[in-house]
């Protein structure tokens, strides 16, 4: 990110990504989610319920993402001069 005073870079290594990747596809993490999902929602039989996420599957993205380094996701420039820059 890129203002006129400042500018802010954040790596994020592929490994917190993998660590990620654990942690949201845990059983008891989706559970809890779909269960907070049902008590906030107003009609409690139409709630979105998070589907299962296959952990195998999400690391064969990852692998595929890590072929395709520098690719840019996002690339928005304000009137402001403020500039956001998100790459792989």
């Amino acid at each position: 990110m890129k203002t006129d005073k400042v500018r802010l870079f954040i790596p994020i290594p592929y490994g917190f990504l993998t660590l990620g990747i654990m942690i949201l596809s845990s059983e008891r993490l989706q559970k809890l989610i779909n269960k907070w999902i049902v008590e906030q929602a107003e009609d409690k039989e139409k709630a979105f319920i998070m589907p299962h996420i296959d952990k195998k599957e999400l690391r064969g993205i990852v692998a595929e993402l890590k072929n395709h380094r520098g690719l840019g996701l996002v690339n928005v420039k304000a009137k402001d001069g403020t500039e956001v820059i998100v790459k792989l």
